[in-house]
């Protein structure tokens, strides 16, 4: 499997969901299961190397904070479910978060989540585990079968550490809301409140009514 056929299998689960997951992805990752049981065990396995290796290249500080502005807050394991559901969106979502998190404040998701303060907007665990259950339906094994067939596939590069902590880019505090709005201008004005103005707004002036007197 090649990655224009990765995005073909995730697009087409994914049509007619317009890029719902505030089931933790439930539906979306039916629909993978299905799609990649009725393959082979190879092609499982070789979709789940492309799923870590784009899971993988999500995994940015810029991105996280994207997912914590969403989500109010967003751990370790809530950010893995993130990065599987950017990746639920399909092709094109996928490179535009790829190239910009801030993007994602066009996303009509993202908005609608912004409007009625759904904090699971994107976030898709289910999605995590596709390749596994799908493959557990075409053995007939279990998930222990699944990840031992993945690490015996598992090829480390020559010249490269494999511990090697992924570039994360450059940190910054999700806490503080100036810092959010400078990195992600759009996504801070949808999800954050509008900054306290230390300037006081100067009061209305009342116009006077004199008495006229008549001579």
């Amino acid at each position: 499997m090649d990655v224009d056929e990765f995005w073909a299998v995730v697009e087409s689960a994914g049509a007619g969901l317009d890029g719902r997951t505030g089931d933790d992805g439930e539906a979306i990752a039916e629909a993978l299961v299905t799609r990649l049981a009725a393959t082979s065990s190879e092609r499982i396995l070789e979709f789940q190397e492309l799923f870590d290796q784009l899971h993988d290249a999500l995994y940015r500080w810029d991105v996280w904070a994207a997912a914590y502005l969403i989500g109010g807050g967003c751990s370790d394991d809530s950010f893995i479910d993130f990065r599987a559901g950017v990746i639920a969106q399909g092709r094109e979502w996928y490179k535009r978060v790829l190239a910009s998190p801030d993007g994602l404040a066009d996303h009509p998701v993202v908005r609608q989540a912004a409007d009625e303060e759904d904090d699971g907007a994107l976030f898709a665990e289910s999605v995590n585990y596709v390749a596994s259950k799908a493959y557990e339906q075409v053995t007939e094994g279990d998930d222990d079968e699944f990840y031992e067939a993945m690490k015996a596939r598992e090829q480390v590069a020559v010249g490269i550490d494999e511990a090697r902590e992924p570039d994360m880019g450059e940190d910054f505090d999700f806490d503080n809301d100036d810092e959010m709005r400078r990195r992600l201008p759009r996504m801070a004005e949808l999800f954050l409140d509008p900054p306290y103005s230390a300037t006081p707004t100067p009061p209305t002036r009342l116009r006077s009514v004199g008495n006229s007197v008549s001579g």
